[in-house]
């Protein structure tokens, strides 16, 4: 049975899309489903880990299905990973297997990449006479550079996990990319919420920013918000208690 699976763990949600079958090949419906768990996440988590069910992680869309009109079948099938980029809480793309076409969007659609060992990151769109879609051209060369941007859509180049971590596709490499996720995410799960989503919104302001002063503004009044918040107040004094205890 082809889903969308979610799990918690404290504040850390896994989204598994599982249909390995099909190698978690998206489907309207999946892609339908896999909006719906991201919501949810969002409203009970404070990170959320992306991944597929093994042997892989997506191995693309099926375009079998996109109905007698293409744009919107197409924005159908978007709408599972654009809701991972668009995600308020950090997200982690645990990714465990091949991550082609779609998948390799829903891979850079996460704003950090952890890569197993059978990790590839396959475009494909060239080698299927398709043209790419979902903001991918966009996502790869700003996450990586212009020439791989260019080697992986226009020359089939495939990154394994080691290309990707060096060439900045991934942020690191593991046996178990789940397990690793799991344990980078908790720095956010152990924190206040509604401050993981402000440092998030922040960071996406400052991202296209030029001036560093105009970042230092940007960040000033959410800062100063933070700072008059009883979270803020109870740390500060835990830190100092484990300071004069020493």
């Amino acid at each position: 049975m082809a889903e969308v699976l979610l799990e918690h763990n404290d504040s850390v949600a896994v989204i598994t899309i599982s249909d390995p079958d099909r190698r978690n090949a998206l489907t309207i419906d999946l892609s339908r489903q896999l909006a719906d768990k991201v919501e949810e996440a969002e409203r009970t988590a404070n990170a959320l880990i992306i991944t597929g069910a093994p042997p892989a992680f997506c191995a693309g869309a099926d375009l079998t299905q996109l109905g007698n009109s293409k744009d919107e079948g197409l924005k159908q099938i978007y709408r599972g990973f654009l809701a991972v980029a668009n995600a308020t809480i950090p997200t982690i793309a645990a990714v465990n297997g091949a991550a082609v076409g779609a998948g390799l969007n829903l891979a850079l659609a996460a704003d950090v990449r952890i890569a197993g060992p059978k990790a590839r990151f396959d475009a494909r769109f060239l080698q299927l006479g398709i043209h790419p879609g979902g903001g991918m051209t966009w996502m790869l060369q700003r996450i990586t550079n212009m020439q791989t941007a260019t080697a992986m859509t226009l020359f089939g180049q495939i990154l394994d996990a080691d290309e990707a971590v060096a060439k900045g596709l991934a942020y690191a490499k593991a046996e178990d990319p789940l397990a690793v996720a799991k344990e980078l995410a908790k720095h956010s799960a152990e924190a206040p919420g509604e401050l993981v989503r402000t440092i998030k919104a922040t960071m996406r302001v400052t991202d296209v920013l030029d001036d560093h002063a105009e970042a230092v503004e940007t960040e000033l009044r959410p800062q100063v918000a933070s700072i008059d918040t009883p979270e803020f107040a109870a740390r500060l004094a835990a830190m100092k208690a484990r300071i004069s205890g020493r």
